[in-house]
């Protein structure tokens, strides 16, 4: 009885043993979050960053100095360094316009569709109207609806209405893009508000608008941050829009890079400095509110 017990009694080590040893993949995920790791993300972050860098360092140098060698080439030459470029740049016209024209679109687009779909996605995920699924669904529907799809169409409508060329044009076609989007994003970021939050709200005499303004509006705003920036950096950055519905007085800085380049790149000191504006603008606006963008995916994704 004591063997047969004592046989029994023998896995019992081993099962400890297998408990107290980490297996093959908790030792693998343990280890993802090392030093290694994080040495690793910094230097793919680095990598990312080389163009961005590679664009200023040209942008600061003659166009004499760029025909005849890389950008690299400052970190022993740096004498080449140089602010003509952008000089010349505010002196042309166009481009000055064009950047102008570009904040002129960028900050409509992006605060009238941030409004207006804060307000129809509150109106979607917690007021009752006849219909109101049925409207939701239509919303999401347009999700699918390419750009191309409507570039012909609504350019004959705005030709009729006299909106064609104009930054009123491109702005408008730029929201009503926008929409779908933010309707969808911020109804369902809206709907996972305790509703004991906003009933308590209503008997304490609060409307719809206060409620809408005091409650819901502080409580988005990771959700409402985080689609502002995505509407900017694509109404920002947009080329086609653009190249559709404006002209030459309302082109945006995309365009007038574009048809600002001459046979072989000869123009080289305007492009690139106008370049860099353009893109270190976005990243600015990225880098400022990256924490409010990251805190609205974090939260879009635990709900």
């Amino acid at each position: 009885m004591t063997t047969h017990a004592g046989r029994l009694a023998e896995p019992a080590p081993a099962t400890a043993l297998n408990r107290a040893r980490p297996s093959l993949g908790s030792r693998i995920a343990s280890g993802v979050g090392g030093g290694a790791v994080r040495v690793v993300l910094l230097l793919v972050g680095l990598f990312w960053l080389v163009p961005t860098i590679g664009l200023l360092l040209s942008s600061l140098r003659s166009p004499e100095d760029m025909g005849g060698s890389g950008w690299w080439k400052v970190f022993t030459a740096p004498s080449q360094l140089t602010v003509d470029n952008y000089q010349k740049l505010l002196e042309n016209g166009d481009i000055t316009n064009s950047l102008l024209n570009t904040v002129l679109i960028t900050v409509p687009a992006t605060v009238l569709v941030v409004v207006i779909g804060s307000l129809a996605g509150y109106a979607f995920a917690w007021m009752e109207f006849p219909g109101r699924d049925w409207w939701f669904l239509a919303v999401v529907g347009l999700l699918v609806v390419p750009v191309q799809v409507a570039l012909i169409p609504i350019a004959e409508l705005f030709g009729k209405i006299g909106l064609f060329g104009s930054i009123a044009g491109v702005v408008l076609f730029h929201v009503g893009y926008g929409l779908p989007f933010a309707v969808f994003l911020l109804r369902n970021f809206f709907a996972e508000i305790p509703r004991e939050l906003l009933e308590a709200a209503r008997l304490d005499g609060a409307g719809e608008l206060r409620l809408f303004a005091r409650v819901v509006m502080p409580l988005g705003g990771p959700a409402i941050a985080s689609l502002g920036i995505f509407q900017f950096l694509w109404v920002w950055n947009d080329m086609l829009v653009a190249l559709v519905f404006s002209d030459s007085g309302s082109q945006p800085i995309t365009v007038a890079l574009q048809t600002q380049v001459r046979q072989f790149g000869n123009n080289i000191d305007v492009l690139a400095p106008g370049a860099f504006i353009s893109m270190v603008v976005p990243l600015a606006v990225f880098f400022a509110f990256q924490r409010q963008f990251v805190s609205g995916v974090m939260a879009g994704a635990v709900k």
